[in-house]
């Protein structure tokens, strides 16, 4: 299969030192992606002026999708930002983790038609996290100081296959190392914009992705990524989305109403 032309979504909202970490290390990718969309959920002018200052490091296209902040939108801004991609491929991670170096390579080796691509991460200690911020981008490997979960740190190429397998359940889906065809997201209207706050959307989104036929492919010992620590979000709607996302799974729910094409 020919390399398809592959979009990085990268979200984020209002810590412009860590997405300076997660776009150095897009730089330093061994494949890059064909451009970068940073989805932002209303960042203030400190995010903005970051993004313009990294535009000459980044050596590809940087396109800065921003909407006003009126409270969390992540799926909106999200659907906005997959509708500004050109990429036939889109690989998404959140603003707040640092990438291997081998990270696009991995998830377009992994792609293939009838699939999207669920990926895991390490993560860093908080004392770890506010030193690597209060310096220069460093490279982290499963054994550096402050990382945990380090089985997810773990790259094996010689193994890769082991680390893969597919299941037809939305579990452990996570938004932070997601990759999938651009087609099939829009057949499925993309992000649910009822969602409204944290929790659940992308496993939602992986639940009508299921639902069509799409296989979930879990990938491990490849597509490494590193989380940045912070302390964790307000979650008052997540009762909510969690209904949601059964209730998909119940009845085998295919699209949403109010999503990508808003109807």
């Amino acid at each position: 299969m020919s390399v398809p032309r592959t979009s990085l979504i990268i979200s984020t909202y209002n810590w412009p030192e860590a997405l300076r970490f997660c776009l150095f290390s897009v730089a330093k990718q061994k494949v890059l992606p064909d451009e970068i969309v940073i989805a932002d959920d209303g960042s203030r002018q400190e995010t903005r002026e970051l993004i313009e200052a990294m535009r000459a490091m980044v050596p590809v296209s940087l396109v800065h999708v921003w909407h006003e902040d009126r409270g969390f939108r992540k799926t909106e801004i999200l659907n906005e930002a997959v509708r500004q991609s050109t990429g036939e491929y889109l690989i998404q991670v959140d603003g707040d983790v640092i990438l291997h170096s081998s990270f696009i390579k991995d998830h377009l080796e992994a792609s293939e038609p009838g699939a999207f691509v669920r990926g895991t991460r390490a993560r860093i200690t908080a004392a770890r996290t506010a030193a690597l911020l209060r310096g220069n981008p460093a490279s982290l490997h499963a054994f550096s100081r402050g990382v945990y979960n380090r089985l997810n740190a773990l790259r094996l190429p010689l193994f890769q296959s082991l680390g893969q397998r597919k299941e037809m359940k939305s579990r452990n889906v996570r938004g932070s190392n997601l990759a999938f065809w651009k087609a099939d997201f829009v057949r499925i209207n993309g992000y649910n914009n009822d969602l409204q706050g944290w929790g659940h959307e992308d496993e939602e989104l992986a639940v009508r992705l299921i639902n069509n036929g799409i296989v979930k492919k879990i990938v491990k010992l490849s597509a490494v990524q590193f989380h940045l620590h912070h302390e964790e979000l307000q979650k008052g709607n997540e009762p909510f989305h969690a209904r949601i996302v059964e209730e998909a799974v119940i009845n085998k729910i295919k699209t949403c109403t109010n999503g990508y094409g808003r109807s």
